[in-house]
């Protein structure tokens, strides 16, 4: 048995072009000689649709797709994603399903049994779980299929729950020759390397193979990285997909292969998750140029490199706003990284302009010494600036805010916050630094000074970021510890070797700046816990 796993990149909503590629890519299955078809979870109108599907002429629409796809199924069997109307009348609505389709038939719909709701899924919220595992009978096999979820109970490989159901014991009754999972699975750092530890306990226990079909591409916040996989019955891995791209497994049942590693890059894959994330969220929503302050730091230096290798060098426009206290060399070096990266460079002088509003604002601040509202004055000012190129040429604006700075509120309300997407919202000062060093692993992209320059948001004379922050390395330490492993104020301590009392300070820093990041422009989420997408926290609150 020949089965094609087709690692697509839809567009969430549009119906007309997903359905269009899945027949398109049921027609290359078929000149492959392919038994049955995979595509991924939900692929009719592309993962997360959120609250599209409160819509009922969404939910119609999309089974009118299916019977499209249905028509152009003859001869081979295909398993797609999509959501679909709960025709019990009980409990939540809709069902998040994957069809089956035999010779232009749909024999049937497997629905969706663990329904995560934690983090960045909430599909509780529009769905009712599966209630039984199914096989489908095809060329004298029984195929079992799954969706995403379903097959991470059994290795106990969800922290947020732990299911009442694995319907990796329910299935195994059923006798699976193979099982089949279509998935939409987002990124985070590592996460890869954690897959192989759910997959492989599935096909071991069921003693036969397990094919994963992931989606991939950039939806928003989110990334998918695809690395589509096959895993035969002894745990190995025998094929694996590309990641961050669009590709296709034709795996051969009969054939015996030798297995093969996952790549161990786990740098190179969040950069490339960046860029990716980038990428489609231009193109998805019709853009093609970005606007970016290029300030002669790390930050902006890390999302220019990005941004151009999504978007391109000609669509993309580095601005640089020097102030009376910006330093000859951070111009040098912004001048010398948009050389390197054949970037348009626009110098727009804005000392004058702070000069304007400290005049005018004298009478209302007389008596009152010089403190973070004036350093305020020059971010936001620059904000404005880019703002308005952004609204005269139809460049979208990049904030270049890390995840350090985003968490402690280091950063200016309307000033540097401002933009259409936080390209480095999810990544630390410390994860800044290393994909800088890997850019430059080959050649200088980004000048040395800019890494080796200690951080300053040059917006007062001799200013260091160590002088209001701790160093980077401590506070990342954290971060992690506080915002992805939500331990203690205690623990960190003891975990790091540091005084708890500081650890409480930073952990308070934290949630102060809650209202700022509710203002601020998406993220890309790559890691386990983002502030822009999965982390849910009031802003009003007395606990820390």
């Amino acid at each position: 048995m020949r089965i094609f796993v087709a690692q697509l990149n839809p567009i969430v909503g549009n119906l007309q072009s997903n359905t269009g590629k899945i027949i398109e890519t049921i027609y290359q299955a078929k000149k492959k000689k392919a038994d049955i078809v995979l595509f991924p979870e939900m692929a009719i109108c592309g993962y997360p649709p959120e609250d599209l599907v409160l819509y009922s002429t969404f939910i119609d629409e999309m089974q009118a797709k299916l019977q499209e796809i249905a028509k152009a199924s003859d001869n081979i069997m295909v398993v797609v994603g999509l959501v679909r109307k709960n025709p019990t009348g009980m409990g939540k609505l809709l069902y998040n399903s994957a069809a089956v389709i035999i010779d232009t038939k749909i024999v049937g719909f497997k629905d969706k049994t663990l329904l995560p709701t934690y983090d960045v899924f909430n599909e509780s919220r529009y769905f009712e779980e599966g209630e039984e595992q199914k096989v489908f009978h095809y060329k004298d096999k029984n195929i079992g299929v799954m969706i995403c979820e379903d097959t991470w109970q059994h290795a106990k490989g969800v922290e947020q729950v732990h299911y009442k159901r694995d319907p990796i014991q329910e299935i195994a009754p059923l006798k699976p020759d193979v099982l089949v999972s279509i998935s939409a699975s987002p990124y985070y750092f590592m996460k890869k390397d954690n897959r192989l530890k759910i997959f492989a306990p599935c096909a071991s226990f069921l003693k036969c193979p397990f094919i994963w079909c992931n989606q991939v591409g950039g939806n928003d916040s989110l990334i998918f990285d695809g690395h589509s996989l096959y895993i035969n019955e002894n745990e190995e891995l025998i094929q694996l997909a590309k990641g961050f791209e669009e590709d296709t497994l034709i795996i051969d049942l009969e054939k015996k292969e030798k297995a093969v590693s996952f790549p161990d890059h786990p740098l190179e894959d969040l950069y490339q998750a960046l860029v990716l994330g980038v990428k489609d969220y231009f193109a998805k929503q019709g853009f093609s140029t970005a606007v970016i302050g290029l300030s002669g730091g790390v930050d902006s230096a890390l999302v220019a490199c990005i941004a151009k290798d999504a978007l391109g060098s000609e669509n993309l426009l580095g601005v640089s706003m020097p102030s009376r206290f910006t330093s000859l060399a951070s111009m040098e070096d912004a001048r010398a990284l948009a050389e390197n990266l054949n970037i348009s460079l626009k110098e727009v002088p804005i000392d004058h302009l702070f000069q304007q509003y400290l005049d005018l604002l004298s009478p209302l601040f007389h008596g009152y010494p010089p403190d973070a509202t004036e350093e305020n004055l020059q971010a936001r000012i620059r904000g404005m600036v880019l703002m308005a190129i952004s609204n005269k040429l139809g460049y979208l604006v990049l904030s270049t805010g890390n995840k350090s700075e985003m968490a402690i509120g280091y950063s200016t309300l309307y000033g540097d916050l401002c933009g259409g997407l936080g390209i480095i919202n999810d990544v630390s000062k410390t994860k800044v630094y290393e994909l800088c060093r890997l850019l430059n692993k080959s050649e200088e992209v980004i000048p040395q000074n800019i890494i080796e320059r200690e951080p300053s948001a040059e917006l007062k004379a001799n200013q260091k970021d160590q002088d209001t922050l701790p160093d980077y390395a401590i506070l990342d330490a954290i971060l992690e510890g506080y915002v992805e492993g939500h331990m203690s104020s205690q623990v960190i301590a003891n975990k790091y070797d540091l005084k708890e009392k500081f650890v409480e300070e930073m952990i308070h820093k934290i949630h102060l700046a809650e209202y700022k990041r509710r203002q601020s422009p998406p993220g890309l989420r790559v890691t386990k816990k983002a502030f822009s997408k999965g982390r849910v926290f009031p802003i009003v609150q007395k606990w820390a």
